[in-house]
């Protein structure tokens, strides 16, 4: 699978960016490169990057999260630390975008100077599971709210179906032709689908670009 500088996730709330943004990251570190990621989502508490600190940590990726992690403040901002990341060609940086127009708009800033150096790929995070992007051209909408807002084109799709650990196999075939019109209509072409680790012996052969995934915790599962 080809890998840019900078991979930056978004898509509409509860579509599962950040929990693929995390399982991306560790598929980097897991080839030897050196990886950062940032989570640049500041208005849904209910899902962060700063959940899985201990996990990342662990496998040496620092991260990097907005002062306001873990608040209900709506107010989207960067931490200054994202200026390192965008700016350090030496790191690959994964880039969890806030969810919906308001969350893409502290992107904005950095836009110029991830044009300018070209190694990135915006990818569209669709989950046909949840209640406002269950059609292709619903899922258009909010991709083009978070383009307009942040003013960086996505470059692919990532299909991310899932009813969390409820999803079952007939969940993702039943979204390839989700998918496939996506692609069609928006002529973006479908990087991975995301599938959960112990699902995948059952979709062999079924399904193209598979992406093993496991399941991160959300806040109110982690032990104190």
């Amino acid at each position: 699978m080809e890998k840019k500088r900078l991979t930056l996730f978004a898509g509409h709330y509860g579509s599962g960016k950040t929990n693929i943004a995390i399982n991306y990251a560790l598929w980097l570190k897991n080839q030897g490169l050196p990886v950062t990621i940032a989570d640049l989502d500041i208005v849904n508490p209910y899902f962060r990057v700063e959940d899985s600190r201990k996990l990342l940590e662990d496998a040496g990726i620092p991260i990097i999260v907005s002062e306001y992690a873990g608040t209900n403040l709506d107010a989207p901002a960067m931490p200054k630390e994202a200026y390192g990341l965008v700016a350090d060609r030496s790191q690959y940086g994964i880039i969890d975008v806030g969810g919906d127009d308001r969350g893409a708009l502290a992107l904005g800033r950095y836009v110029p100077e991830i044009l300018e150096e070209n190694d990135y790929e915006m990818l569209l995070v669709a989950n046909k599971s949840r209640p406002l992007t269950r059609t292709a051209d619903d899922t258009i909408l909010v991709m083009r709210e978070i383009e307009e807002a942040c003013g960086l084109p996505f470059t692919a799709i990532v299909n991310n179906t899932n009813l969390g650990p409820e999803t079952s196999v007939q969940d993702i075939l039943n979204s390839v032709k989700y998918i496939e019109e996506l692609s069609l209509k928006t002529g973006l072409p479908v990087k991975m689908t995301c599938v959960r680790r112990d699902l995948i012996p059952t979709l062999e052969g079924r399904i193209d670009h598979v992406f093993p995934i496991d399941l991160q915790k959300l806040y109110y599962q982690l032990e104190e």
